[in-house]
């Protein structure tokens, strides 16, 4: 923070040294040059270091003021050698001497320092007129002067010459102090006071001057008050620079015109008088018929400048009307009782109307009733106001309706103001907006509705729920969240456009089974949300709000839509829930949201009303998810393996890689985290993981001479992702294990959904001579297709078939018939799930060759595996 410098430090300084050089010209005793030149050196010193002190606190950017600043002080170093070197000067024997020469040229660097420090007007008035401002002001003054103090001095004597050139430096100072003046009583610059203070000084050097003047031709020395004029005057001129002067309004420009002209008639009347007394003087008439000639002038000058002024308005003001007509505006001028008195021909463009049938009509039998009042109340107060409204240069705005000749009503903004010369009329300005208000209602609709289904959208939907929670019974609501279940195999199979269509029907559906009371919106994507504002918790309202969303599965569910020639059949997920006293609006459409995720993970086709424990089972879920993404970070998992052991020899012909989770000393069940795995999406490094860890485990135990192979489950992500067939490739390529000694296997919903892209990866697998299978054969219901079209190495028998055997003829029945269909097929058969030596012998029985489960052998460690491979080397040596 920049200390403000103390301006009394200097203004005492300057005062002091002022002071001192009074004193010592009271002492001297008399008013000899010599004395008045060293106080006017010591004065004109001290203003000169007050304003090189002063200048320096300009910033650089300010260039005007720094120049200003300039000025004044190379007039004060003028007037300082001026004033030294007067008493030296006045012993030569020239009228003006070369001391006079350098005052006169300080007269006119003050002058050009003051103009500088005045703000510039924002118009320019004209080099004549500011000329002949200046020389009617020096002229008056000085005539005035001549009559009441010089006449009577240089009466009797004729030597002109002399007279006028011992006036001429005097004279010449009055011209610039007259110059400069008018500019700086005007002026709003921050400079002014400076500015003042040296049209002061100028005056002081003028008064200074005509005695020295007088006194020069009476043979006498100027007296002492006169010779101390100018050093007072630039003693104050030093000071200002250091006191903060109240900055006051300026005079009005207008003044500023005025001033010359009573100054003309001062001099006049002064004029008159003298040649009333009988006096003859030869210098008057020259200078009356001079400031007569000059007036006559400004006079031309004015009225010139009046007719060029005139002329602009006319043409402004036919522009401005030409301008309104082709932007479309109708401009009108009213009195204050309303009447039309006239209008623009654009009316007939806007609004069908003639100009010549609306004049002499009153102007609110065309606005309509109910913004009548507010015309009536605008009119009134530029009546009442009109001239403080005027002087502000004011307008009033205002929005209205205004009948159209078909007798629509258009909305309009117009603008009144009273009409600057016809001060009994107003000038109103109206605007058809009609294309504005259509477009802003437009944008407000789209800002809140959907442009697929046409629907209110989410943001709507938000701030709808908000309303109807916050006013009194708002706890009586309910919402229902529905999702169209297959929504996003429609739009891989026809595209998103037809996929549009489909949600337009699907809207038509819901707005039909919803009530005219219920707000339906698009919630986004597929989904669809209700809002019940009558609903309660009570049982009768919360069996309407169940009722309601049954109809809205059945009204999606009851046929399938037709897109792009096809019959699209889908189904419906939905979630209720249901406001309790004070719950937010965000946590009821939560709520709602849950719900409906519930019935999707369920099947689908159902509804579903939110429990407090299904947003305890999401928490859980997310919490999984983040435990996941650490354990892959600090290698929590770790491999255990099941072995499968042909059923004729009890041989182990391979192990099947299972994962599991030891978060801590914790064990976590795979069926607890391989679901949030699958969808956070953590399943596709996990099985990466996976695969190279029990592809470098099984290479190592087939280079001891164990010929054993590896089976791994796939996941629906992990086959999804982009680079699937080159991490298998390569996990193989860095184990060194055989690509025929790894089994990959995949369930049946997995060849069905996105069959092609599926299809075409196994496919490139089984190029690189990876083994396939389906895994939990027979749960499906497009396995034999999918048989046909890929080659399948192996399948699997789901658990569920093999619980049944020996129990349940129909389970029996299907087993052997899928053993049977293996072998016909030329494909090795793997049961899961045995648990029961009936079920191993009715295997047997079968013809099945191998098999799998806890009966046969439980999942172990890769150190067990290592121990049940010595084991089987040694039996086999």
């Amino acid at each position: 923070m920049t200390r403000r410098r103390d301006p009394r430090v200097p203004l005492t300084a300057v005062s002091g040294l002022g002071a001192a050089a009074v004193a010592a010209v009271l002492i001297a005793g008399g008013a000899s040059s010599a004395v008045v030149a060293v106080v006017g050196v010591v004065t004109g010193l001290l203003a000169l270091v007050s304003l090189v002190l002063a200048s320096s606190r300009v910033a650089p950017g300010q260039r005007r003021r720094a120049a200003a600043w300039r000025w004044l002080e190379a007039g004060s170093v003028t007037w300082l050698a001026g004033i030294g070197l007067r008493p030296v000067a006045d012993g030569t024997p020239f009228v003006l001497t070369f001391a006079d020469l350098l005052l006169l040229f300080s007269s006119l660097l003050l002058m050009i320092g003051c103009a500088l420090t005045a703000k510039p007007p924002p118009y320019s008035r004209g080099v004549v007129r500011q000329v002949t401002d200046a020389f009617l002001t020096a002229a008056s003054i000085f005539a005035v002067a001549w009559v009441w103090f010089l006449a009577p001095i240089f009466h009797g004597m004729d030597d002109a010459t002399t007279i006028f050139s011992t006036l001429a430096l005097p004279v010449v100072c009055l011209l610039a102090t007259s110059g400069v003046a008018p500019a700086i009583i005007g002026s709003r610059a921050a400079d002014r006071s400076i500015g003042l203070a040296g049209v002061g000084v100028l005056g002081a050097i003028t008064v200074a001057e005509f005695a020295t003047a007088v006194a020069r031709l009476d043979g006498d020395a100027p007296s002492l008050a006169v010779s101390l004029v100018a050093p007072v005057a630039f003693l104050i001129f030093a000071a200002v620079p250091w006191v903060e002067v109240r900055r006051r309004r300026p005079l009005p420009s207008a003044l500023s015109a005025v001033i010359p002209l009573f100054l003309v008639g001062v001099a006049t009347v002064a004029v008159a008088f003298h040649a009333f007394t009988g006096d003859r003087d030869r210098v008057l008439p020259g200078l009356g018929a001079v400031i007569v000639l000059v007036l006559i002038g400004r006079l031309i000058l004015l009225v010139v400048e009046t007719a060029g002024m005139r002329r602009l308005v006319d043409v402004g003001e036919r522009q401005l009307r030409r301008l309104a007509e082709n932007t479309g505006d109708v401009v009108l001028l009213c009195d204050h009782d309303g009447v039309i008195r006239e209008i623009g021909s654009s009316v007939r463009k806007t609004y069908g109307y003639r100009s010549a049938d609306l004049v002499g009509r009153p102007l609110v039998d065309y606005i309509h009733p109910e913004d009548v009042p507010t015309i009536q109340v605008l009119l009134r107060r530029l009546d009442n106001d009109g001239e403080a409204v005027l002087e502000r240069h004011e307008s009033c705005r205002i929005a209205c309706r205004v009948r159209a000749s078909d007798g629509t009503w258009r909305p309009a903004e117009s603008v009144a103001t009273r009409h600057m010369r016809k001060e009994d009329l107003i000038l109103v300005a109206v605007r058809d907006v009609s294309d504005q208000v259509a477009l802003r209602n437009q944008v407000t609709h789209l800002t809140f509705h959907d442009g697929v289904t046409g629907l209110p959208n989410r943001a709507y939907f938000e701030e709808r729920a908000r309303e109807v929670l916050a006013r009194p019974g708002g706890g009586r609501t309910a919402v229902i969240f529905l999702d169209l279940d297959g929504f996003t195999g429609v739009n891989d199979s026809v595209g998103h456009a037809s996929g549009d269509y489909l949600l337009g029907q699907a809207a038509r559906r819901l707005r039909a089974a919803v009530r005219a009371d219920d707000t339906l919106a698009r919630w986004g994507g597929d989904e669809f949300a209700v809002l019940l504002e009558g609903g309660s918790s009570s049982s009768t309202d919360a069996q309407t709000a169940i009722d309601l969303a049954e109809r809205i599965v059945r009204a999606v569910s009851s046929e399938p839509f037709r897109v792009a020639d096809r019959d699209m059949p889908l189904t419906a997920s939905v979630g209720v829930a249901f406001a309790e006293d004070g719950v937010p609006a965000g946590d009821l459409l939560r709520n709602a949201d849950v719900a409906m995720s519930r019935a999707k993970e369920m099947g689908g086709r159902r509804v579903e009303v939110f429990a407090a424990h299904m947003h305890a089972d999401v928490v859980r879920r997310l919490e999984l998810a983040a435990d996941l993404r650490r354990a892959l970070q600090e290698n929590q998992f770790a491999v255990e393996y099941q072995p499968v052991v042909d059923l004729a020899t009890s041989r182990v012909t391979a192990v099947e890689a299972l994962v599991r989770w030891w978060r801590g000393s914790v064990f976590v069940p795979p069926e607890q985290f391989l679901g949030p795995a699958e969808d956070t999406g953590l399943i596709v490094p996990l099985s990466e993981w996976i695969l190279k860890e029990a592809c470098r485990e099984v290479a190592g135990w087939r280079e001891s001479s164990w010929d054993i192979g590896l089976s791994l489950n796939l996941s629906a992500r992990q086959i999804t992702a982009p680079r699937f067939v080159e991490t298998v490739s390569e996990a193989l390529a860095e184990s060194g294990l055989p690509a025929s000694a790894l089994t990959l296997e995949v369930i049946e919903e997995m060849l069905v959904e996105d069959a092609e892209d599926t299809v075409a990866k196994l496919s490139e697998l089984r190029a690189l001579g990876v083994r396939l299978a389906i895994d939990d054969f027979g749960t499906g219901y497009a396995s034999l297709a999918f048989l046909r079209q890929l080659p399948v190495d192996m399948i699997k028998i789901d658990p569920s078939f093999v619980s049944g055997l020996g129990c349940d003829e129909t389970l029996t029945l299907l087993t052997r018939t899928i053993v049977r269909l293996g072998h016909d097929l030329g494909l090795i058969v793997v049961a899961e799930g045995i648990e029961r030596p009936e079920q191993l012998e009715l295997l047997r029985e079968m013809g099945c060759t191998r098999g799998q489960g806890y009966l046969v052998a439980r999942p172990m460690s890769a150190r067990g595996v290592d121990h049940l491979m010595r084991t089987t080397l040694q039996n086999t040596a």
